[in-house]
């Protein structure tokens, strides 16, 4: 597969909000995801490395949410073994605070799995 087509399958499937498939499909056991560092003000933390871990931290910022109002994604633009979106969310937090949410995402790919992801926000 290549970036192109894996990263239009990413596109397709965030579309639908089948991001369980995403994980499932297209991330390595080895991923290592980078957040900004002003993320850590927010309790994530800048690195997080490893499937289980990253999805333990998906799992944490779902519970916080009561309810996404709308959200978006991008068409992917490649480069040689990455691509990137831009992507957001308009939600309610269960404490009340509504929220917008716009960031990049950067992936890199290797033997057709997302190794790394960069977000930008």
């Amino acid at each position: 597969m290549t970036t192109q087509e894996l990263a239009d399958r990413y596109y397709e499937l965030f579309k639908q909000r089948q991001v369980a498939e995403i994980y499932q499909q297209f991330y390595s056991a080895d991923i290592v995801c980078t957040e900004p560092e002003h993320a850590l003000a927010m309790g994530v933390p800048t690195i997080t490395k490893g499937l289980e871990a990253v999805l333990a931290k998906s799992k944490a910022r779902q519970e916080i949410i009561a309810e996404v109002h709308s959200f978006f994604c991008s068409e992917p633009v490649v480069g040689g073994n990455y691509f990137s979106v831009a992507m957001g969310r308009d939600m309610s937090l269960k404490n009340g605070q509504r929220l917008q949410v716009s960031e990049i995402a950067v992936f890199g790919i290797k033997d057709d799995k997302i190794v790394s992801e960069t977000f930008f926000y």
